[in-house]
C-alpha cells in the first residue's frame, strides 16, 4: 500500500535558467525542464527574478508552475545582477511568495512546495571575502576573458510541513566560508521541528557535509558538471532521526550545469 506520508524531495541548481548550450530558457520551458523530477518539494539555486539577462522572468514562479505547486518562497541574496564588478547590493534576508508580486532585478534561491506549508522561515548566512576565477564573456567586448568573481551573500529557507522540515540553501564556493555557513545552519536546524532534510548546492564534496552535520546522505552520486559529473556538490541530507529513504538518484535536466537530485522520504 502506498505511504500517504511519503514526500519526494529534490534539489537543482538552474544556473539562472540556462540550458547546456548556454541559452536562457523561457518560463514555460524552464517549468517543463524541472517537471520531470515530479518533486513534492524542490530546492532551487541560482534563481533570477526581474533580471534583464533572463528577460525579466520570475523563475521561482515558473518552476512552481512546472511542478503544479501551490506554494513557494524566493529568497534574494542580492539586488542587481551578479557580475565581476560587484555592482550589486546585498539583499536583506526576507521571503517573497506568490502573493507578493515580482521584485527585481534580484537573484538568490527558492523553495517550492506542492504540499501545505505550516510555517516558513529564513536565515541569512553572510558572505566570504574570497573571489572565484571564472572564464566568461566581457560585457563590453563580448570576448571571453578570466574574471575574479566576488562571493555573494548566502541564505537558507525552511518550510515546515506536517511530518518534516525541508531547508534549502546554496553555500559559498570558498570551502572555509561554506564550512562556517554549514555549521551555522546546523545550529539553526537544531531549533527547527524535526526530522529535517537539508537540500541544496553546498559547494562541498562527497561525504564532507554529512560528516560536519552528523547527517545521513540520502543520495550518493556525482552531480557536477552535469554532462560528465565528477564530484558531488549537491546534497540531500537527513539531519536527525525519524526518516526512511528510497529511490535516491541524480538526474541530468534540460536546465542548469549541475545534475538534479531526488529522493522519496517517509517518517518512521
Amino acid at each position: 500500500m502506498p505511504d500517504a506520508r511519503a514526500v519526494r524531495i529534490g534539489t537543482v541548481n538552474i544556473s539562472s535558467g540556462r540550458s547546456a548550450a548556454g541559452s536562457v530558457l523561457a518560463p514555460a520551458a524552464l517549468g517543463a525542464a524541472v517537471a520531470v523530477l515530479d518533486a513534492d518539494v524542490l530546492a532551487v539555486q541560482e534563481v533570477d527574478a526581474g533580471q534583464p539577462r533572463s528577460s525579466g522572468a520570475d523563475q521561482a514562479a515558473a518552476v512552481a508552475d512546472g511542478l503544479d505547486a501551490a506554494d513557494w518562497r524566493g529568497a534574494a541574496t542580492l539586488t542587481g545582477t551578479p557580475d565581476p564588478f560587484r555592482s550589486w547590493s546585498p539583499a536583506h534576508p526576507a521571503l517573497r511568495g506568490p502573493d507578493d508580486g515580482q521584485a527585481g532585478p534580484v537573484y538568490g534561491i527558492a523553495l517550492i512546495s506542492r504540499l501545505p506549508v505550516l510555517e516558513w522561515s529564513v536565515l541569512g548566512l553572510g558572505a566570504g571575502r574570497a573571489r572565484l576565477p571564472m572564464k566568461a564573456p566581457d560585457p563590453r567586448t563580448g570576448g571571453l576573458r578570466w574574471w575574479w568573481i566576488p562571493d555573494e551573500p548566502r541564505i537558507a529557507v525552511a518550510a515546515r510541513l506536517e511530518h518534516l522540515t525541508v531547508v534549502a540553501t546554496h553555500l559559498s564556493f570558498a570551502p572555509h566560508t561554506s564550512v562556517r555557513q554549514l555549521l551555522r545552519l546546523r545550529r539553526w536546524m537544531a531549533t527547527l521541528p524535526g526530522p529535517t532534510v537539508l537540500a541544496g548546492d553546498l559547494n562541498l564534496p562527497g561525504g564532507v557535509p554529512a560528516r560536519l552535520l552528523r547527517a545521513t546522505p540520502l543520495v550518493r552520486a556525482a552531480s557536477f558538471p552535469a554532462a560528465d559529473p565528477r564530484v558531488q556538490l549537491d546534497h540531500l541530507l537527513a539531519v536527525g532521526n525519524g526518516l526512511s529513504a528510497r529511490d535516491g538518484r541524480a538526474q541530468e535536466l534540460a536546465v542548469g550545469d549541475h545534475r538534479a537530485l531526488r529522493v522519496t522520504v517517509s517518517p518512521t
